[in-house]
């Protein structure tokens, strides 16, 4: 309710409180009759005719539930969180306990400015999160032994896949096999083995231990090796490694970042890539996500390396700043020449992580190592000493397995009257033979005796296991000289530095500060959906009773996760239109490839594998390309005509040529242009009369939800990203969430898992690590469609498209608002055409991008999808004063274009080219013929709320050309 709505009449009409969307919607009443005025409407719905072609349009929305407010949904989810079981898991297979460090949770975790902000695609204004990013590639680097590393990657199973494609590219050898070991953790080979199947490699699963010499190291391209694996032992591959190099191959190895800190490093083995989970630093397990990944290679792979790399540069005053390197910070740009699709990475997990180790510095990661390691051993020898029963594995790090035979179902039992969680391994005819267990920095000397209880069958003498831990020694004298790390690791200042809550509270204040996020002013990043993401949204995110669930619990202690996953996948099935759904994907680019992969699955059921080409519209976002290139399918690009839309001619072109082997088109509505096509039922039939599916790239269903759908409109599958439609935050380059819906044919094809109970029938559909994906953050779609409802979801699509069209309306004097529907509207965002810029006033459209730094504000998304344009998404959530200021800097910057004109202005020493300007110029010598106060305060509501940019124009191509993407010394860059 806002302020200027009547209240009413009656104590009903104030016991209730207020209605969640009338905070998540910026304009209110009085605004919202302004703006449809400014666009000669009398309504929204008028608005929308005009906006989607009728036969699109739903009669109404989708049910899903009843409006609430935010104490109530609190209230009901918290009532199924406690549905959970949050029994003690060691469960370990790549997912511990851990602490998160209370400054880091308050001061990151549930920080607005560290949450809502963007990929930092403009580097002057995230200076901060860019160096949290370059710690936590330092401290993978460090960890790992080799040279150069990316800045996260989605989770441990995804990045062994990653560098499976990295292995082969670099490979000598061009056969088709690769070898992985056969003691990795059962997620990394399911995934391992789906994107084999489409990418035409055959995985050879062996032990790596005896391979012997009639092995031939020259007849794979690559292997994947684990160490410690996923049964806890500790190998040195170093013998193995030079064989297959030797012979051409690639070797990527599998580890642990607090085993690393005792033993010996991949890159001391000789490996070519190292890949891992950072969960364990800091990261809650959340029944699987997110989680930052982490890759690291040898230096000569740096341009085949999936994901961010963030290199070191300086900017135009020759001060050291920090950007993402252009090559590689997404690979997709490649389109269907990509070996990855990786988009969205775990940038806000990846800062975690790396606080983590700034937090406590070698010393205290070391200590909680040697803890781990200390409590494990201790387990290892307090019951053989009570029981003779010894681990499979002498060489271990916290990782225990237990050949316990007929004696495991008692086990099992014994272990589930206490409420503990063991690793069961079964037998070849499915019968339990073993457990495992493994410890984490969470474990204590009590929970060691209920341990060793539960395996002995009889009460462990706490007294005399006291007595024992007392004569511990905490060095691991049990693990071979040949294994132990040797070199020093975390040296760098940033690590050894920040120790006193003090200064640790200030170090993270202080790169908060660099950064634009939502606290500061609108994002208006088209394609992106810089939505509000709600505190309430985002308070369950901390809940015990989701984020400390291990994913592979059994589904009885995660009746809380089933029930909220269940009620989610319903209505966002209602919302789209389909069938079913599936959580898995853990990004939008992993939703693409889901999709496809339930596509291909599907015609190969019917008899119709040979289908293999891909038809994608050419404004297409690159990750479409690439992502269909990484399903084995051959893409035919189709044409767009002058306004934006698919060329119907060329379609029938492709179709006629190609439709007994089409398998899919892959279609964005509304288009990436930022326009509802009328045509698009008649593309989708066109596509299913020559027997093709349908894939909608659900990154503009902002615009769609409750006003129409990809089912309605004729798609068989979709992603949603989660991450822009559905409120959870970006996270300044991730977690994103991308979940896919099927129509009912497809339903029988969604990616199944070997962990979870009931989805595994043994066909290679895996393709993230856990079951449901990033399951921790889908509470905050939960908690948002809650307390909008059916109603309010449908007004917010509404009022998306009215703010988009109230800015090009704005603008459009201006700048030409390059591509509109057929009465002249746009969808949720549009494009402004700044092509002329260079031509007309020798200025580019980046220039403008800058510039936009001293009206506080983040630019628009430069480039995409048309060259030297700007495309705005303003989203539903701002008012219409944010919008008024955004536009009002355009109009401001189109008058600095007009003195450029009049030639009152030099373009080359003009404030559009100098742009951002920081702070630290104003002290000094100043030589331009603007004045300070043009510079950084061009209009008087930037004084309300100045935000300073901390460096000036970065040298990119510069930093390409020297790429440096390890932590310089911290007098460089403070």
């Amino acid at each position: 309710m806002h302020a200027s709505e009547p209240v009413g009449h009656g104590l009903s009409s104030l016991l209730g409180h207020d209605t969640f969307h009338g905070r998540h919607l910026g304009p209110n009443p009085a605004d919202e009759g302004h703006m449809l005025a400014e666009l000669g409407v009398d309504s929204r719905q008028r608005l929308i005719e005009q906006t989607i072609p009728a036969n699109l349009r739903l009669a109404a929305a989708p049910a899903l539930c009843a409006p609430i407010d935010e104490t109530g949904a609190l209230r009901e989810l918290a009532e199924i969180a406690a549905r959970n079981a949050n029994w003690r898991s060691y469960i370990g297979c790549g997912y511990h306990g851990t602490i998160t460090p209370e400054p880091i949770r308050r001061n990151v975790l549930e920080n607005p400015g560290w949450y809502t902000a963007y990929t930092p695609y403009q580097a002057e204004v995230a200076q901060g999160r860019l160096e949290a990013l370059l710690n936590f590639q330092q401290m993978t680097i460090d960890l790992t032994g080799l040279p150069i590393a990316n800045a996260s990657l989605l989770d441990e199973a995804t990045a062994a896949a990653e560098a499976m494609a990295v292995c082969r590219r670099a490979s000598r050898n061009k056969n088709d096999r690769f070898l992985v070991d056969r003691a990795v953790h059962p997620q990394v080979l399911a995934v391992l083995r789906t994107r084999a199947q489409w990418m035409g490699i055959a995985i050879e699963v062996a032990d790596a231990d005896a391979l012997g010499e009639t092995f031939d190291p020259g007849s794979v391209f690559g292997a994947y090796l684990q160490t410690p694996d996923t049964e806890g032992r500790v190998r040195d591959f170093t013998p193995l490694i030079a064989r297959l190099k030797d012979a051409g191959a690639r070797v990527a190895v599998g580890t642990d970042p607090l085993a690393a800190l005792l033993l010996k490093s991949p890159g001391a083995m000789g490996a070519d890539v190292a890949i891992g989970s950072a969960q364990r630093f800091g990261v809650p397990m959340g029944y699987g996500g997110p989680h930052a990944a982490f890759m690291s290679a040898d230096e000569k792979l740096v341009r085949m390396m999936p994901g961010r790399v963030i290199g070191v540069s300086q900017d135009a005053a020759g001060k050291p700043a920090l950007r993402m390197a252009l090559q590689t910070r997404e690979q997709h740009i490649r389109r269907d020449k990509a070996t990855s699709n990786i988009c969205t990475a775990q940038a806000l997990l990846a800062n975690m992580a790396s606080f983590y180790a700034v937090y406590h510095g070698p010393k205290g990661l070391l200590r909680i190592a040697l803890r781990v390691h200390a409590l494990t051993r201790l387990l290892a020898t307090g019951l053989a000493a009570q029981t003779g029963l010894a681990p499979r594995h002498a060489e271990f790090f916290d990782t225990l397995v237990f050949d316990s035979g007929e004696k495991t179902r008692e086990i099992i039992d014994r272990a589930r009257a206490v409420h503990i969680n063991l690793r069961v391994f079964d037998d070849a005819a499915g019968e339990p033979c073993a457990v495992g267990l493994s410890l984490d920095e969470t474990v204590t000397l009590d929970d060691v005796a209920d341990l060793i209880g539960v395996l002995a069958g009889e009460p462990c003498d706490r007294e005399a296991l006291a007595r024992a831990a007392e004569a511990l020694d905490v060095e691991p004298g049990d693990l071979p000289a040949a294994m132990r790390r040797t070199d020093a690791v975390l040296t760098h200042p940033v690590f050894n530095r920040y120790h006193s809550e003090t200064e640790f509270m200030r170090y993270l204040k202080r790169l908060e500060n660099r950064d634009i996020s939502l606290v500061h002013s609108m994002i208006p990043l088209g394609s992106c959906t810089m939505k509000l993401n709600a505190a309430a949204e985002m308070a369950p995110v901390s809940w015990p009773q989701f984020a400390q669930l291990h994913p592979f619990v059994p589904t009885e202690q995660a009746r809380g996760y089933a029930q909220m996953h269940e009620q989610l996948g319903r209505w966002l099935a209602d919302i789209t239109g389909f069938h079913s759904v599936s959580f898995q994907p853990n990004s939008g680019a992993q939703g693409e490839y889901a999709g496809l992969l339930a596509i291909r699955a599907y015609l190969q059921a019917q008899g119709q594998g040979e289908r293999d080409v891909c038809l994608i519209p050419s404004s297409a976002h690159g990750t479409n390309p690439a992502s269909a290139q990484m399903m084995g399918l051959r893409i035919v690009v189709v044409a767009c005509d002058a306004r934006g839309n698919i060329d119907l001619a060329d379609l029938d072109r492709k179709l006629a040529e190609h439709g007994p082997q089409v398998a899919a088109l892959m279609v964005t509505y509304p288009s990436t242009h930022g326009v509802f096509e009328a045509s698009i039922r008649d593309v989708c039939a066109k596509v299913h009369a020559v027997g093709g599916q349908v894939y909608m790239d659900g990154a503009n269903l902002n615009a769609q939800a409750g006003l129409t759908s990809p089912g309605h409109i004729g798609a068989d599958v979709c992603h949603m990203n989660l991450h822009k439609t559905f409120c959870i935050p970006h996270g300044g380059g991730g977690p994103g969430m991308g979940p896919i819906a099927v129509a009912e044919h497809l339903a029988p094809y969604l990616p199944t898992h070997p962990c979870a109970a009931g989805h595994d029938d043994g066909v290679p559909r895996t393709v993230s690590a856990a079951p449901y994906g990033s399951a921790l953050i889908s509470t905050i779609s939960w908690m948002y469609i809650r307390m909008m409802g059916g109603p309010g979801i449908r007004m917010a699509s509404e009022v998306a498209i009215l703010n988009a069209n109230y800015m090009a309306a704005r603008l459009s004097p201006s700048f030409d608002v390059l591509y509109r529907g057929e009465n002249g509207r746009v969808a949720h965002e549009c494009i402004l055409d700044l092509r002329d810029l260079k031509s007309r006033y020798g200025i580019t459209a980046e220039d403008v991008a800058k510039r936009l730094m001293d009206y506080g504000f983040h630019a628009p998304t430069l480039s995409f999808p048309v060259a030297d344009t700007l495309m705005i998404e303003p989203t539903e959530s701002e008012s219409r004063a944010e919008l008024d200021r955004f536009c009002d800097a355009m109009i401001a910057i189109h008058g600095e274009l007009q003195a450029i004109a009049a030639g009152s202005m030099a373009a080359a020493d003009s404030a559009l080219r100098h742009a951002p300007h920081t702070a630290t110029e104003l002290a000094g010598e100043w030589a331009h013929p603007y004045s300070r106060e043009q510079a950084v305060f061009p209009l008087p509501h930037v004084r309300e709320a100045k935000f300073w940019p901390s460096v000036k124009r970065i040298d990119n191509a510069g930093g390409d050309r020297h790429l440096i993407c390890t932590c310089p010394p911290i007098a460089d860059y403070e």
